[in-house]
């Protein structure tokens, strides 16, 4: 149904952005959608944004979130099986970098990847993993691409974008969230979000939606800004990447 107290948009959708290649979308399983119907309904609302396909990537994360490749495929088969199939895109994680993540990756099992072996990895927001750089080599020592999640909500990188820029130049791509540039979640990660953007260092750009609030925030957002003129200076992979059904 029509909500006519909606913001009218002054600015252009997200349909430049296409590909939207990390969200937490799946049904029950982290913190992001609690049901599928609550799946279901974020992702129509994303599609209503000019997001065309989605690439779904829980927590991986023992402490509070243990997926596993079952799990999380359990999770994808239900809106699978509800959604567009045009939409869906596959499933991954997003893998914190931690002990229990580099214990896994010794064992050689094989992760939950995006298209072309890309793994997506975060780290703690408020203190840098002592193998952030030994990950990202084992990654792609096993024929992994490895992935930065939202490299600007990481506190011990403001001021230090030259630390991040380290760390693409060592292979790994960054991904910056969309509603960092809104300074949604503060205003260093605006402003690192921005220098990011105008120093051309963003690969990949996500919702990283969760929940409903994301979704208004972003809305909201585009009444007031565009955000396609921000990454005019990137080379953005989205579509180039991940365009492709991987299941």
């Amino acid at each position: 149904m029509l909500n006519i107290f909606r913001a009218k948009r002054q600015f252009q959708d997200l349909e430049w952005m296409h590909v939207d290649m990390h969200s937490h979308l799946l049904p029950g399983i982290d913190d992001g959608a609690s049901s599928l119907d609550d799946s279901l309904h974020l992702l129509e609302q994303l599609q209503d944004l000019g997001l065309r396909k989605f690439f779904f990537t829980p927590h991986v994360f023992r402490e509070m979130y243990p997926n596993t490749q079952d799990t999380i495929q359990e999770a994808f088969q239900q809106i699978a099986s509800s959604a567009s199939a045009d939409a869906v895109g596959g499933f991954a994680a997003e893998y914190m970098v931690d002990n229990y993540f580099d214990r896994l990756l010794q064992t050689q099992k094989p992760l939950a990847y995006l298209p072309d072996h890309h793994v997506l990895i975060e780290m703690s927001y408020m203190q840098e993993s002592a193998m952030i750089e030994k990950i990202i080599f084992d990654l792609q020592m096993q024929g992994y691409k490895p992935i930065l999640a939202h490299p600007e909500r990481y506190v011990f990188y403001h001021g230090k974008t030259d630390r991040i820029e380290h760390l693409r130049n060592l292979g790994c791509l960054l991904q910056l969230n969309l509603l960092s540039l809104y300074g949604y979640y503060g205003s260093k990660e605006k402003q690192v979000a921005r220098l990011l953007c105008e120093k051309g260092l963003i690969d990949l750009v996500g919702s990283d939606v969760h929940h409903r609030r994301h979704i208004k925030a972003i809305e909201h957002g585009l009444t007031k800004e565009d955000l396609w003129p921000y990454f005019k200076r990137c080379r953005l992979k989205n579509q180039e990447l991940f365009s492709e059904t991987y299941a």
